[in-house]
């Protein structure tokens, strides 16, 4: 017996090393206990088929020394995921083998094999499963040719009794051990999904889940009435950052905008970067005067900061700022207007926020202006 472990086929996948060894590691205590408690299964049979000290010897040595054998075999082979594979059939010989020894004791061989197909499935799969019971049943073939094809399929008190641990004990360990790799897989999940949200430089909402989220405020607001808006904000002269100190400091340039972003906004603001240095932010519940407001606070921000020490390096941002209205037929249109209001920014000077609203002729409303 052994644990259990995901996998769809024999190799779906190129491990490295390490993943190896920790497969071996999540064998080695499951092995340890289902071969013990195997082994006890096992004896039951072979005490009611009067064994010879010999078979007792090879039982001792399969379920209680064979184990620890299996993890050293992993350990130390050159690729450790196959190796224990490998020593995953070989437990499965093994149960084929001493079905056979038992003479096909009824109840200790059918809580042998259902035992051994419930683990192998775990582990890899139908088809792992089927190269395992091949392997059971070619060495179940020899074992009873070698025994002249005894059988003796009674179980009596002894064998039903020794079957009850592997029986009753071994499924919540396979249970167990299947909860604990789920899990772990939710947890990757999680971690991978987010990730897929952020950017990886800033640490922000990329572009497409933060479009996303302007489109549920956008349904949001028109159910219920709330108001809200977009800044679209763009670090002027970003090119000739990079030109002139490298595309390193202009990371450390992005990642120090996207810091002041976090700082400045409120904890249900959302924040993303749209694309190159261009950055996005809804602001729920805010109007036109409020979206002025905290565009000129952001604005002031970046302008006094220093966002890479080494080379005493400042920016500064154009911000363009919508508040939704009624006039805003989907969320694109929406983000368009503050785009739009973000290009008035750059063309009126750079280093200001300027607010776009529908109404009079596209009206464009401006708030602090600063220096170029």
């Amino acid at each position: 017996m052994d644990g259990t472990e995901t996998h769809d086929g024999v190799r779906p996948l190129e491990r490295t090393a390490e993943e190896g060894l920790r497969f071996a590691r999540r064998m080695y205590l499951p092995r340890v206990l289902g071969l013990g408690v195997g082994a006890l299964a096992v004896g039951g049979g072979l005490w009611e088929a009067q064994a010879p000290l010999w078979a007792w010897v090879l039982l001792a040595l399969n379920g209680y020394v064979w184990p620890h054998v299996a993890y050293r075999i992993a350990r130390k082979g050159r690729d450790p995921y196959r190796g224990e594979l490998h020593n995953l059939v070989f437990d499965s010989a093994c149960g084929g083998a001493w079905v056979a020894a038992i003479g096909f004791n009824l109840v200790p061989s059918a809580v042998l094999v259902a035992m051994l197909a419930m683990d192998k499935a775990a582990v890899g799969g139908i088809r792992f499963l089927a190269r395992c019971v091949n392997a059971q049943i070619a060495t179940g073939a020899l074992v009873a040719l070698v025994n002249n094809f005894w059988v003796h399929l009674d179980s009596g008190f002894i064998a039903v009794l020794a079957s009850l641990p592997l029986l009753l004990a071994y499924p919540p360990i396979v249970g167990y051990n299947a909860y604990r790799l789920a899990r772990r897989v939710r947890q990757q999940n999680d971690v991978l999904a987010t990730l897929s949200t952020i950017d990886g430089l800033t640490r922000l909402m990329n572009r497409v889940h933060w479009e996303q989220a302007v489109a549920t405020e956008f349904q949001r607001c028109r159910r219920i009435g709330h108001s809200s808006a977009l800044l679209m904000l763009d670090i002027d002269h970003f090119k000739a950052v990079n030109d002139v100190h490298g595309h390193q400091v202009g990371d450390a340039a992005l990642r120090a905008v996207a810091a002041i972003l976090r700082d400045a906004l409120r904890m249900h603001d959302i924040a993303g970067r749209y694309g190159g240095e261009e950055f996005g932010v809804v602001l729920p519940g805010i109007d036109t005067s409020g979206a002025a407001a905290i565009a000129e606070r952001i604005r002031r921000k970046i302008e006094s900061a220093v966002v890479e020490p080494r080379r005493a390096l400042r920016v500064t941002a154009s911000i363009g700022y919508a508040a939704l209205t009624l006039d805003d037929h989907d969320p694109g249109a929406w983000i368009a207007r503050a785009d739009r209001a973000l290009y008035a920014a750059k063309a009126a000077g750079r280093n200001r926020a300027v607010g776009h609203e529908l109404g009079d002729g596209a009206r464009m409303l401006k708030s602090g202006s600063g220096t170029n």
